[in-house]
């Protein structure tokens, strides 16, 4: 199976009109086929490198299997080339093993966790990020986020031991307006600096204010206060919510 195709540029538009704003214009890439689900139970697997991946903050691992397959995945910041890797619910805890989260102990950091079992990791997959184990509650395990949100999750879902690598990426620093076009970033411009077509704040005369009841987006939307939906279908499986006090606690 090859892991590498080249990804093409859509650059946020729909048969040439622009339906993303601020996108466009960025290299070439191509892209990595990342094993987020962790689904190849019970075989070992030896890291055979660990490279640079453009669509990611962190780096991936390219793991050769005992038999004969190959597969990228997110690598921790541990794990090194020639360890030894597996996806079980008998596997050491050890960085880069994926386990169900009930078979792993409280404190552990993990990353690449499952939400909804067999549908593959979807959180904490950002370089240098890890979310600790905390403990078991009745039917869920509690597990708390890097935003310091504390949440419930099924017992089967999988999450891989470890804090991913590259921890330095958030103080990096692009340095130059270029690189945010090679990234395929476009510059932004102030709403109040447009004409009044163009965006709500526009228009008036000199510098003057956004002049509304609320700051607006480009699509008329308030741009103010909680986005939030109630009635979230997770709102009852987060305990503390990532911001600490008054609003700290999600009912």
């Amino acid at each position: 199976m090859n892991l590498v195709r080249i990804l093409k540029k859509n650059s946020g538009r729909s048969s040439g009109k622009v339906t993303v704003r601020h996108q466009g214009g960025r290299a070439k890439r191509f892209l990595r086929d990342i094993d987020f689900g962790r689904d190849k139970k019970d075989v070992w697997g030896r890291v055979e490198s660990i490279e640079y991946d453009p669509n990611r903050s962190a780096e991936i691992a390219l793991i050769f299997y005992e038999d004969g397959e190959k597969r990228y995945i997110l690598a921790p910041n541990a794990l090194k080339v020639g360890d030894k890797i597996i996806s079980s619910e008998v596997a050491p805890i050890e960085p880069g093993n994926a386990l169900p989260l009930d078979k792993i102990p409280a404190g552990t950091a993990i990353h690449n966790i499952e939400i909804r079992p067999g549908k593959g990791g979807q959180l904490v997959k950002s370089a240098g990020s890890a979310a600790t184990v905390q403990g078991k509650e009745e039917n869920y395990v509690l597990v708390r986020l890097p935003s310091g949100e504390a949440r419930r999750f099924l017992p089967n879902a999988l999450a891989t031991i470890g804090q991913l690598g590259r921890i330095e990426a958030k103080e990096e620093r692009l340095g130059k307006a270029g690189r945010k076009r090679w990234l395929g970033i476009r510059p932004t411009v102030r709403g109040v600096a447009m004409h009044p077509k163009a965006h709500p704040h526009g228009g008036g005369e000199g510098r003057s204010s956004v002049g509304l009841k609320y700051p607006k987006t480009v699509y008329g939307k308030p741009a103010v206060g909680k986005t939030r939906r109630k009635r979230k279908y997770s709102d009852k499986l987060i305990i503390t919510g990532r911001r600490p006090g008054k609003h700290g606690q999600v009912r």
